[in-house]
């Protein structure tokens, strides 16, 4: 099928063209993208020069030198229904030929309104209200500054090895990595905590301990969560533990903020898997895929949460330039039908529970590898230390298979593919895998 071929390797990655753009890139790009690909060299031992992308469609992509790839990550989990998806491509130049950008807050386009209502009728709560930005970080943005209204509380509990994003708002709460936020803390919000994320049942009991702890304080007024930390490894939420989250932080007069930007829409095999797993939050972030490829989030919230920007009359408001874009808003809804059509969170839920099941039957007794983890097309697989991953990743690109490093340690290989991809290419990556898992600790 048109995007859904096996990878074919014209030139050993990365070729020729690839290499001149890397060198045009690393006289242009700002300088910790350089240093980070060194570092990771010297980590690997092998060479982290980057492909370049020429064109994409459906689960492959094809570098400036020719070579077809399959895509594993699917532009950071993006890209649900693959590169260059026809009805998303349809919905923009429909939208492209009439009208590409109207006011904003001030006089919104059909598309943008059309969307609002779309998204208020899939929210999981009754008369929704919605806040659109360009990025997952402007929806956690939006849901943090909704809650310091509605509660008039600064503090906030974060999760360590939640990212969020890196925009002020969001860094803040970014427990991924302390290198992240540390340069800036004199300019962020000194009022957010920290708790460990757990993995088992004893860690939930005693994270919840510890979370209550700080809720004890009375000054908090938002606990945010991922239903699954991605960028920090694919771990999933033990059983029960979002639900007494939810509870817990109620009980204490706090706002519940669910960060599904990655695992949303149908990428875990939920539609939202918070709601799946018993927490009903008081403010929703979906971002990533929302957009169809282009940029666009939205902060979902409930009546009473939303309640705070009533605040001045009007005088207090969240917007930009490009907030509610016409041509992201119609590849959004686009977005939605299609995902409704082909009942991919389905999909998704059942093709990712045989791949995670083969993956961990080929891999188990291997040296370098601990564990699979993960739900829906959003999975994990965590090897025994950066440098074999960062290794072991870049043999797989010289096979034909794009995946992205994660973990906090950057441990691990984060597979996020469109969820329209076939079995057989999952199949053949799994088989890779496992070879060039085998060499890389011989």
């Amino acid at each position: 099928m048109l995007g859904q071929e096996a990878p074919c390797i014209v030139t050993p990655p990365p070729g020729p063209r690839s290499r001149e753009f890397a060198l045009r890139l690393a006289r242009a790009e700002y300088p910790a993208n350089v240093a980070r690909r060194a570092l990771r060299e010297e980590a690997s031992g092998v060479s982290q020069l980057p492909i370049t992308y020429a064109t994409a469609q459906g689960s492959n992509v094809v570098d400036v030198d020719g070579n077809r790839y399959v895509d594993l990550t699917a532009g950071f989990g993006a890209l649900l229904l693959g590169h260059n998806d026809r009805g998303s491509a349809e919905a923009l130049r429909r939208q492209a030929g009439r009208l590409w950008h109207a006011l904003g807050d001030v006089y919104p386009s059909d598309a943008k309104i059309e969307l609002l209502e779309a998204l208020t009728a899939l929210a999981p709560f009754p008369d929704a209200r919605v806040i659109l930005g360009q990025s997952g970080a402007d929806a956690v943005s939006a849901a943090l500054k909704t809650a310091l209204l509605t509660t008039g509380k600064p503090g906030v509990v974060a999760f360590e090895g939640a990212y969020h994003g890196l925009s002020y708002g969001p860094l803040a709460v970014c427990g991924y990595r302390n290198s992240f936020r540390e340069p800036f803390r004199p300019q962020l919000n000194p009022h957010v905590r920290f708790i460990p994320f757990p993995s088992g049942a004893r860690d939930a009991s005693e994270a919840l301990d510890a979370l209550e702890g700080v809720l004890r304080s009375r000054n908090v007024g938002a606990v945010l969560v991922e239903p699954i930390l991605g960028r920090g490894g694919c771990i999933p939420a033990p059983a029960g533990f979002l639900q007494a989250v939810g509870e817990l932080t109620r009980r204490y007069e706090a706002l519940v903020i669910v960060d599904e930007i990655w695992t949303g829409l149908g990428r875990s095999g939920s539609f939202l898997l918070s709601v799946e797993q018993g927490l009903l939050a008081d403010l929703i972030c979906l971002g990533k895929g929302l957009g169809g490829g282009l940029p666009l989030s939205a902060c979902l919230g409930t009546p009473a949460a939303m309640h705070g920007w009533t605040r001045g009359r009007g005088d207090v408001v969240h917007t930009s330039t490009f907030s509610g874009s016409p041509l992201a808003c119609a590849t959004a809804l686009t977005l939605l039908s299609e995902l409704r059509r082909q009942d991919l969170s389905r999909r998704s839920a059942v093709v990712g529970a045989a791949w995670v099941e083969k993956l961990h039957t080929h891999l188990r007794g291997i040296p370098g590898y601990v564990e699979v983890r993960g739900a829906g097309l959003m999975v994990g697989v965590e090897l025994t230390s950066a440098a074999v991953a960062f290794e072991v990743g870049r043999k797989l690109l010289t096979d034909g298979y794009i995946t992205l490093g994660g973990g906090r340690d950057y441990e691990a290989l984060t597979l996020t593919p469109p969820l329209t991809i076939e079995e057989h290419l999952l199949d053949s990556f799994t088989e890779a895998l496992v070879l060039r898992l085998r060499e890389a600790v011989r």
